[in-house]
């Protein structure tokens, strides 16, 4: 399966870095053709400027600046993202991602005044977040990066697709013991992707 690996962490020794190249090799090893999307990395540009608003409904246009972005989620038949959370939402890299690259006739178009996917041919989704929290705290909070993964970015892909979600809470009280185990289990899951 064509796949759309979408990392965003600054930091090459992070334990967001090694979620990152844990999730890599298992789904390599899986058979899957992935497309590793390293946000940071290849030096994205997540600022919508105006110019890039004022475009944003005008087809093509609205893509000139982000067109191999855009290639790139076209063609995946599937999509992991793999992302710490930051008070409580995606960091501004991997958010201006999804404003600059998920755009009208890219993700999705409006048909008499409704949405419609543009991304059918996405038949799963995964996603591997890191939070400062606990459960309890995300949980109060409405845990919005959750939703975001079970409930716009599903809505947004083939809606019979599957969606696994996987979160290491609580780092900041995390242990060797508690990442050993998370990166474990999230190289199983991967695997079975």
């Amino acid at each position: 399966m064509k796949l759309l690996l979408l990392y965003s962490h600054p930091v090459e020794s992070s334990y967001g870095a090694a979620l990152h190249a844990k999730t890599h090799e298992a789904l390599v090893r899986a058979g899957h053709d992935v497309d590793d999307c390293d946000l940071y990395a290849e030096g994205f540009d997540p600022v919508l400027s105006r110019e890039d608003r004022l475009a944003y409904h005008t087809i093509p246009d609205n893509r000139a600046k982000v067109a191999p972005y855009c290639d790139r989620l076209k063609a995946a038949e599937a999509l992991v993202i793999v992302t710490p959370v930051w008070n409580f939402g995606f960091p501004a890299m991997l958010k201006g991602y999804f404003d600059r690259v998920w755009l009208p006739g890219v993700s999705f178009e409006l048909v008499d005044g409704k949405v419609q996917s543009r991304l059918q041919q996405i038949r799963k989704l995964g996603a591997v977040l890191t939070y400062g929290g606990t459960p309890l705290r995300a949980f109060l909070a409405g845990d919005p990066p959750k939703k975001i993964v079970k409930r716009v970015l599903r809505a947004q892909i083939n809606p019979f697709g599957s969606v696994k979600f996987m979160a290491h809470y609580d780092m900041n009280n995390s242990t060797p013991e508690t990442r050993a185990r998370f990166l474990a289990k999230v190289g199983d899951a991967m695997a079975r992707f």
